[in-house]
């Protein structure tokens, strides 16, 4: 039986010429050095993780065109981003980075989008508990912020979930600490498991590029709990303060996904 082939327009995709992991790897040595003439030998080397990945999204669009300019997106995303300390396989690391662009655009170019009113409600929700720790020291139950719209709490939960696609990328992946990244290698063709790693790599870099007070309190809200209140009383400043100092810090680190 022959092999499903992918066609994409402009590209023979049967001649694509594909670099081995250290030809790559030598690459990228030599584009992070300052040469940035070799950038375009790396992605079209690399080219057949795209087909790779967008085989498996063919039955979501008819037009792989699309998915295959976007998976180029994440194949660039990918080699600007390589941390060659961490000793990986560039394929083990790009490929979910790719999986992840072309997912976002599906996500982001499907009919399916939150409603306004669901948008609106999350907004008074998160008002109502930014008002609600100011007064009484305290974050409000869900029960509590329903009572106080008046609405079910089915709509609270509704609501609130809606905001929280950003907010899981910074819950702590492995327990172990830092070293659980080395287990990359091990995961073959999970593709989750590789995703959910990468993002963690890319959060890690991410965090380090935010100023001290910004990381503490990323820190503190995500890995350890702390509610905004308290961490207005140890840093001696308003709680709105740290609201708009958290929202300044995940919006930076929402641009590196």
């Amino acid at each position: 039986m022959a092999r499903h082939k992918v066609v994409i327009t402009g590209v023979e995709t049967s001649n694509i010429k594909v670099l081995k992991n250290e030809e790559t790897i030598q690459l990228i040595k030599r584009l992070q050095a300052g040469d940035a003439s070799v950038q375009n030998e790396i992605v079209n080397g690399n080219l057949k993780l795209i087909l790779s990945v967008i085989k498996k999204f063919s039955n979501r669009t008819d037009n792989l065109d699309d998915l295959f300019q976007i998976g180029c997106i994440g194949l660039i995303k990918a080699i600007n981003n390589f941390d060659l300390s961490y000793n990986l396989r560039f394929s083990t690391y790009a490929v979910p980075m790719i999986i992840g662009e072309i997912k976002r655009y599906l996500r982001d170019n499907t009919p399916v989008r939150i409603s306004r009113q669901i948008k609106d409600l999350a907004y008074k929700s998160m008002k109502v508990k930014e008002e609600y720790i100011m007064k009484y020291h305290n974050e409000p139950s869900e029960e509590q912020i329903a009572e106080i719209l008046e609405v079910d709490v089915k709509s609270i939960q509704e609501a609130l979930s809606s905001t929280q696609s950003v907010v899981s990328l910074y819950d702590p992946i492995y327990g172990e600490g830092d070293d659980a990244i080395y287990l990359i290698d091990q995961l073959g063709d999970d593709y989750y498991s590789n995703e959910k790693l990468v993002n963690y790599i890319t959060l890690r870099n991410a965090i380090k590029r935010l100023n001290e007070q910004q990381r503490t309190i990323i820190k503190d809200r995500y890995y350890l709990g702390k509610t905004q209140f308290e961490i207005a009383s140890e840093f001696n400043i308003s709680q709105a303060q740290v609201s708009r100092l958290e929202k300044s810090a995940i919006e930076s680190l929402r641009s590196y996904f």
